[in-house]
């Protein structure tokens, strides 16, 4: 009779790293920061619960590592090279791009309070940056608050097609593609950013 050793368990930090920050982000866009337990966070992702506060420190530290990524995530969208024709091609791939379903849309994470001043705070600098960064590519220059505030308004009609589109399933918003939220998308940016 012989005694099989137990294999130990190879250890992927990133890995489980990532697992956490993909359930906390379902969990956060979903039900919010004040709703979404850790525990609920680490039984999604398939982790001891330990593990949150080993990678992030806190639930905060979580929900912000998570505003962090979608930062990174919309930054893109409109990063320095991107120009303004370019901008709803971006965002209509945010808006149905492989997190629909899955992984609810960035956008919509962003909408969430979390109830922690600290957490609000950053993401409220998060929607001011991804504002001012639009606002430039539409050639904004110092101290031009008008195309600002164009700026704020398309991002504002982006956060609410996310928000439809992952809550009140209005159809056909709630199931449009890529190509089909285009041309609105193009109209809409258009109307609001180019040259006058």
């Amino acid at each position: 009779m012989t005694t099989r050793t137990p294999v130990p368990r190879r250890r992927d930090a990133a890995g489980t790293r990532q697992l956490l920050l993909d359930a906390a982000r379902r969990r956060f866009a979903a039900d919010g920061y004040a709703a979404t337990t850790v525990r609920e966070i680490a039984d999604e992702a398939g982790v001891n619960v330990a593990l949150i506060n080993r990678y992030f420190t806190s639930k905060e530290g979580l929900f912000e590592a998570c505003l962090t990524g979608a930062v990174d995530e919309l930054g893109r969208t409109v990063a320095a090279d991107v120009t303004l024709d370019e901008v709803p091609h971006a965002i209509a791939r945010q808006l149905a791009g492989p997190h629909v379903g899955k992984h609810p849309s960035l956008l919509v994470l962003l909408l969430r309070s979390s109830g922690d001043e600290r957490a609000d705070e950053i993401r409220r600098g998060i929607l001011r940056s991804f504002a001012e960064s639009l606002a430039t590519a539409a050639g904004r220059t110092a101290g031009d608050d008008k195309l600002l505030l164009r700026a704020q308004i398309a991002l504002a009609a982006a956060l609410g097609i996310a928000l439809l589109r992952s809550s009140a399933t209005m159809e056909p918003l709630a199931s449009a593609g890529e190509q089909d939220l285009l041309e609105p998308l193009q109209d809409l940016i258009s109307g609001l950013l180019a040259e006058r």
